[in-house]
């Protein structure tokens, strides 16, 4: 139980973090409203709430949630942007994620 509630963390913090992203690119580089960036801004500062939920250190979880930033970031752009990952992008992906567990959830004496 406790993996799945780690991985539940990790994905809502890479949504608050590609979300809030999103939003300050919307603001910056496609000319939305300055509140797009507000708002951006304020998830973003959810995500680092949501990240201190994990209960292990800093360093780890910091680390792992990369692996799971670049899988959340390629399902972001196929669902909102239009973007078709191709077969390195899903390969390249998974072996980021497989890592990232590894990093994780191995057992420590």
């Amino acid at each position: 139980m406790d993996i799945v509630r780690s991985l539940c963390y990790f994905i809502i913090a890479g949504i608050f973090e590609i979300g809030g992203g999103y939003l300050i690119w919307q603001w910056l580089k496609e000319d939305k409203p300055f509140w797009y960036g507000i708002l951006g801004g304020i998830i973003l500062a959810l995500y680092g709430v949501v990240a201190t939920w994990q209960t292990a250190n800093f360093g780890r979880v910091y680390a792992t949630y990369g692996g799971v930033f670049i899988v959340l970031a390629l399902i972001w752009a196929w669902k909102v942007d239009g973007f078709k990952p191709d077969k390195y992008d899903i390969v390249g992906a998974s072996i980021a994620l497989i890592g990232a567990c590894i990093i994780i959830y191995a057992p420590r004496n």
